[in-house]
């Protein structure tokens, strides 16, 4: 394992004008957003989507968190969500890709309930983005790159991400502040190249860039 910690400032999105700012969004991106937050907040009720007092904190805690990682792959064009959940990152990254030629998010989640949600999301505000109803480690996709939230710990993640890596895939998994336990335990079983980049959105969570991965061992 080779690891190196990156400093990154820290942006300060507290609500919709802030993160419009930070991101360059339109007002298609945002009216976008506030469609999904919308469905978030409706969906909620009768399942288990994200937790419902963030909801209170949304464009800090899921739309700024989801849309930084694209700072990180500016150039990207072709995204695997793995675990998407709610669809974070991968709703928020279709939404602000909408448009750019040959953008495409594939959303991977095993649950069927929350692929129905994801579906829905998709349909209705048209996005570039494709639902799959599967395990990640069952699908193989060629996709620039592989990124996951609060999906496992990276051990495991690591293994879902595996054959989108040997596709030719860089891995962007936003992770918390437990971090370094992580990386020392993915260790164990994994050979890999990572940068640790500091969460633009909160200080205590980390970005970590996955460059090559290696056979487990």
């Amino acid at each position: 394992m080779s690891v190196a910690m990156l400093p990154e400032p820290m942006v300060d999105v507290r609500d919709a004008e802030s993160f419009a700012a930070a991101t360059g969004a339109g007002p298609t991106a945002m009216s976008d957003l506030e469609h999904y937050r919308s469905y978030l907040a409706d969906w909620n009720r009768h399942m288990n989507l994200v937790g419902p007092k963030t909801l209170e904190v949304f464009w800090s805690r899921h739309a700024w968190d989801s849309a930084q990682i694209l700072r990180f792959a500016p150039d990207a064009l072709t995204w695997a969500d793995l675990g998407t959940g709610a669809g974070l990152p991968g709703i928020v990254l279709a939404i602000l890709g909408k448009g750019r030629p040959s953008y495409h998010v594939h959303l991977v989640e095993s649950l069927t309930k929350r692929c129905r949600f994801l579906s829905e999301v998709v349909t209705v505000l048209d996005l570039p983005a494709t639902v799959h109803n599967s395990r990640a480690e069952d699908l193989s996709l060629a996709v620039d790159i592989v990124t996951a939230r609060a999906c496992a710990p990276l051990s495991r993640l690591l293994g879902y991400a595996r054959p989108y890596f040997q596709s030719g895939a860089r891995g962007l998994f936003l992770k918390g502040q437990d971090v370094a336990s992580d990386l020392t335990e993915a260790s164990k079983s994994w050979d890999f190249d990572a940068d640790v980049l500091q969460s633009l959105s909160d200080a205590r969570g980390r970005i970590v860039c996955v460059k090559r991965l290696g056979r487990g061992r």
